[in-house]
């Protein structure tokens, strides 16, 4: 789906975790542009995205995982006309859709974000991280992911970004991302609690005060997403 942009000026940074199959053959055969590959083993999902932020070398950064599609040809060119009309846009994202893993057609889940304001993690809203485009002085500002968090680092560097700092954002009200069912993150209950666990802590270690009703909020925006 990234191939298939209508905006052609992407740079492709290609993390592969030392895979032996045929991915990465796959991975070259659909690219048309400029890219670069790294396979080696690393210490996870977070691991890779940390070294495909640090390999790029355009002015804004996108992170797409193998098992996710953008929605249509035209998502990046209008992301980038967002970005190139507002010089002082730092934050770009919209909504995405869980997909059966054998049918991108069949959506089971519709994560529909809001525009941020100051209660917004508060209230359980979290961009889709898949949808997220950010300014290279983003990172730069921020940091990287943290890899103390195996399950949601990527809540942990959003709340980060959004929190701490005083970055202009857009929401853009349109589907962007169609992501296979099987992430890490709800492949269990067990995981399911293990990544609660992390969200709390990724609150106490930016020195936040937890809100008291954000398990309940996650619980009852969670369920509204399958209605």
């Amino acid at each position: 789906s990234v191939g298939s942009q209508t905006y052609k000026n992407i740079e492709y940074v290609i993390i592969d975790g030392a895979s032996t199959d045929d991915t990465l053959d796959i991975a070259t055969s659909l690219i048309k542009g400029e890219h670069l590959i790294f396979s080696a083993p690393d210490k996870g999902i977070y691991d890779a995205m940390n070294k495909g932020v640090n390999a790029a070398t355009g002015a804004i950064v996108g992170i797409i995982n193998s098992d996710d599609v953008y929605q249509d040809e035209h998502v990046i060119e209008e992301v980038m006309s967002h970005f190139k009309n507002d010089p002082d846009l730092h934050i770009i994202y919209g909504d995405l859709v869980y997909v059966k893993a054998d049918d991108l057609n069949k959506v089971v889940r519709k994560w529909r974000s809001a525009p941020y304001y100051p209660g917004f993690f508060e209230h359980a809203n979290v961009p889709p991280h898949p949808t997220l485009f950010l300014r290279r002085e983003v990172y730069e500002q921020v940091g990287l992911f943290n890899l103390q968090y195996q399950l949601a680092a990527d809540y942990e560097f959003m709340l980060r970004t959004f929190k701490k700092f005083n970055f202009k954002s857009l929401y853009i009200p349109r589907l962007m991302v169609k992501m296979r069912l099987g992430g890490a993150t709800n492949k269990s209950l067990g995981n399911i609690f293990r990544g609660n666990k992390e969200i709390i802590s990724a609150w106490k270690s930016n020195g936040l005060k937890v809100p008291f009703l954000l398990m309940p909020w996650r619980f009852m925006k969670r369920l509204i997403q399958f209605i």
